[in-house]
């Protein structure tokens, strides 16, 4: 199957940059466009082939954007805002979205992309036809929190800086603390409270996560379906951390086709 990848800068109206990815191939104009949104420390190259294998597997165009502050996107400043993830899916996917030109759309996030996702889907937009999260937050449980802390003393304590800097370059200082200095402050930890979002979404949701997660507790996705209501399933994967995509990366990708297939999103 030829996928033809292209990398692009979206002009935001504000002028706002936004880095990203498109992957075309035969036949997936028919299909929604995979919209892939990156984890709180993530960038279009840590999605590694995954991308490539799930364009491979559905036969879907998939689409691959960095938010603010990443890769080849506008810089931000610090410190982030106590809302920043409902601003990122309230306020900026639309816009992205309608700068790419993307009519019918998957999200699929992961971490802080999934709480984006989430928020995104709730704006009930028309080009969101179905929702995939993997390890999303709508709170701040106690095992984000001491996760959150390891990882902190682990920067400070290995090379964790080096091999985040291969992706991040002289931003890694910034997007590290951009992410360990908000999620640890105490007005974020109140502010992140994102079940109000759930009731409006309405399209179908599969709601993933690793039975090891080490940021999250089970009980996320549990909240997460239960809030959005019939139209969601929850989904944990055996043996699995915090990042399904690419620790199990076959059980998911049979998840997401499964899904879509079962939504008749694949044709």
């Amino acid at each position: 199957m030829s996928i033809h990848w292209r990398d692009e800068r979206l002009l935001l109206d504000d002028g706002t940059e936004i880095g990203c990815r498109f992957g075309e191939q035969p036949g997936g104009e028919s299909k929604p466009t995979l919209v892939l949104l990156h984890e709180a420390l993530g960038c279009i190259a840590m999605w590694k082939q995954f991308p490539q294998r799930l364009a491979e597997r559905t036969g879907c165009n998939v689409f691959i954007y960095e938010r603010r502050g990443y890769g080849r996107s506008s810089p931000i400043n610090l410190p982030r805002p106590d809302d920043y993830l409902v601003e990122e899916g309230r306020d900026w996917l639309p816009q992205v979205l309608a700068a790419a030109g993307l009519e019918r759309v998957v999200l699929i996030g992961h971490s802080d992309g999934g709480s984006v996702a989430l928020v995104g889907a709730a704006q009930q937009l028309p080009s969101v036809a179905g929702l995939i999260t993997m390890a999303a937050h709508i709170y701040v449980d106690e095992l984000c929190i001491a996760g959150i802390v390891e990882t902190g003393a682990r920067y400070h304590n290995s090379d964790l800086p080096q091999r985040l800097a291969r992706y991040h370059g002289e931003r890694t200082d910034l997007l590290f603390r951009a992410w360990h200095e908000t999620w640890l402050r105490d007005s974020f930890q109140q502010a992140l409270r994102l079940e109000s979002w759930l009731g409006r979404i309405r399209c179908p949701a599969l709601i993933m996560q690793g039975s090891d997660d080490q940021y999250g507790l089970p009980k996320q996705v549990d909240d997460i379906c239960s809030g959005i209501g019939v139209t969601a399933s929850g989904l944990f994967l055996p043996g699995c951390g915090h990042i399904p995509h690419l620790e199990a990366e076959a059980a998911t990708l049979d998840a997401i086709e499964t899904f879509l297939a079962q939504q008749n999103l694949l044709g």
